[in-house]
C-alpha cells in the first residue's frame, strides 16, 4: 500500500456467508427461525426453575472469575 493513500478509502473485508451479511438482514433471519421453530414446537423456553439454575451458575461463574483475577493482581 501507497503511502500517500487515505486508510479510509480501502474496502472493508467482510466475513463469508451469515457473518458477512448486513446485521439488519442477520436478525431477519434469526427472528424468522425462532418464529419457525416457536410453530415447529421445537423452540426451548426456560421454566422459572432453568433461568434460577443459569442465573446462579452464571453468579458463580462470574464470582469464581473475579477471584482469580484478585489472585493473580
Amino acid at each position: 500500500m501507497k503511502d500517500d493513500q487515505d486508510l479510509s478509502q480501502t474496502p472493508t473485508v467482510r466475513g463469508r456467508g451469515f457473518a458477512g451479511m448486513d446485521p439488519a438482514r442477520q436478525r431477519d433471519i434469526a427472528r424468522e427461525g425462532g418464529r419457525a421453530a416457536h410453530e415447529k414446537g421445537t423452540a426451548h423456553e426456560f421454566s422459572p426453575a432453568e433461568a434460577r439454575a443459569a442465573g446462579l451458575k452464571s453468579r458463580m461463574n462470574r464470582i469464581a472469575r473475579e477471584a482469580a483475577q484478585q489472585k493473580e493482581g
